[in-house]
C-alpha cells in the first residue's frame, strides 16, 4: 500500500475563480494517499476550506467533495456533464470580455469606483450570507478532522486578524470576502474587517506549528507573472488586482526562502525555525485569460472550465511531485526571488 503524505493546504481568494480550487480539491480527496492536516483559507479560500472541513470532520471525502459540489452549485456552478460540449465551445476570454464590456458590468464597475457602499445602506446585503449560513458551523469549528484557519484584514489597524475553531462564525468567513468597494465592512467584537487578500491570501504562518507537516500546498489562483504590459485601462485594472493579491502571498514566501537559505547553510539551528517545503498548484495560462469581471460575475460556464482545470492541475502536480512531498519543496524559492 502506498505510504500515506500529510500537508498543509493554503488556498488562495479570488472570487468566482475559487471554482478552480474546487476541482484541486476534488483531485486530493481523490487520493487516499493524501491527508490533509490544516487548512488556511482566504474569500473563496475560506468557503472552499469550511466546505471541505465539514467533510473531514466525518472522516468521509465524499461527503467534503459533496459539500464543495454544493457551494459552487450555489454560487452558479453547472456540474451536469450533459452541458460540457456547449460550455466548452466559448473560450474564458471570449467570456470574460463579453461580460467585461456588457452595460451592466460597466454600469456596476463605474458606481463601485464612485459610490461609497455605505450610501444605499439598508438596501443591499452580501449575497454570500445565505450561502454561508448553511454551513454547519459544529463542524467547521471542530477540533477534529483539519485545522482550519481563515484571514481578514482589520479596517483601522490594517493588520491582519486570523480567525480559528470557535472564531469562525457567519460574519468572520463573510469578512474574508468583504470586498470595500463592494459591501461594508464586517462588525465583529467592535472592529471592522476587509477581504482577508490585503494582509493574507491566504496566511501561512498558521500553518508552520510544530505539530504539522512540513509541507504547504499554495493552491494559486492570481497569476504571479504576466509577460507582456498591461495597455488598456481595464487590463491595468486586473493587473493592479492581481499584484494587490499575491504582494501578502510572495512576501511569506520570500520570508520562507530566507530561513531555509540559513537552515541550509548551518547559520541557523533546526530548532529555532521550522524547514518549510512549499508546493504549488496554478494554471496562469488560463487564468491570464480571465479578469475581475469573471471574479464577480460567477459565470457558469467559466466555473465549470475553472473546476476542470483544477483538478487537472492537480493531478499534474500529484503525477509529477509526489515523491517531493515530506522530502523536498517542487517549487524553487531561491529561483523565484532571485531577481
Amino acid at each position: 500500500m502506498a505510504q500515506t503524505k500529510r500537508i498543509n493546504l493554503a488556498l488562495q481568494g479570488g472570487g468566482a475563480h475559487g471554482a478552480f480550487t474546487w476541482g484541486a480539491l476534488d483531485r486530493l480527496l481523490d487520493d487516499e494517499r493524501i491527508e490533509i492536516a490544516a487548512i488556511s483559507g482566504t474569500s473563496a479560500g475560506a468557503l472552499n476550506g469550511a466546505a471541505t472541513k465539514c467533510g473531514l470532520v466525518t472522516g468521509d471525502r465524499d461527503k467534503a467533495k459533496a459539500g464543495l459540489e454544493a457551494l459552487w452549485t450555489k454560487v452558479g456552478a453547472i456540474t451536469d456533464e450533459a452541458f460540457g460540449p456547449w460550455l466548452n465551445a466559448f473560450s474564458p476570454m471570449a467570456i470574460s470580455r463579453a461580460i467585461e464590456y456588457s452595460l451592466p458590468f460597466a454600469l456596476s464597475d463605474t458606481t463601485s469606483r464612485t459610490i461609497s457602499p455605505y450610501l444605499y445602506r439598508g438596501t443591499t446585503s452580501n449575497p454570500l450570507r445565505r450561502i454561508v449560513e448553511g454551513f454547519d458551523f459544529d463542524n467547521v469549528c471542530s477540533d477534529a478532522g483539519p485545522q482550519f484557519h481563515i484571514c481578514a484584514t482589520n479596517v483601522r489597524s490594517g493588520k491582519i486578524r486570523v480567525f480559528t475553531r470557535e472564531e469562525i462564525t457567519t460574519d468572520a468567513i463573510l469578512a474574508s470576502a468583504c470586498l470595500p468597494t463592494l459591501f461594508e465592512a464586517v462588525e465583529i467584537d467592535g472592529e471592522a474587517y476587509w477581504d482577508g487578500g490585503y494582509t493574507g491570501n491566504p496566511a501561512l504562518f498558521p500553518l508552520f506549528h510544530k505539530d504539522l507537516p512540513r509541507d504547504i500546498l499554495v493552491v494559486n489562483i492570481n497569476p504571479l507573472h504576466r509577460a507582456e504590459v498591461p495597455r488598456s485601462a481595464r487590463d491595468i485594472q486586473n493587473r493592479i488586482n492581481e499584484i494587490s493579491f499575491n504582494t501578502s502571498l510572495l512576501r511569506e514566501l520570500r520570508a520562507i526562502a530566507f530561513v531555509q537559505r540559513l537552515l541550509h547553510a548551518g547559520t541557523m539551528s533546526g530548532d529555532a525555525m521550522k524547514d518549510v517545503l512549499v508546493h504549488m498548484v496554478a494554471d496562469d495560462a488560463l487564468m491570464q485569460q480571465l479578469s475581475v469581471a469573471t471574479k464577480l460575475v460567477p459565470n457558469p460556464a467559466v466555473l465549470a472550465q475553472l473546476r476542470a482545470a483544477g483538478y487537472r492541475a492537480t493531478d499534474t502536480f500529484l503525477d509529477t511531485h509526489f515523491d517531493q512531498i515530506g522530502d523536498e519543496s517542487s517549487v524553487d524559492l531561491a529561483a523565484m526571488f532571485d531577481s
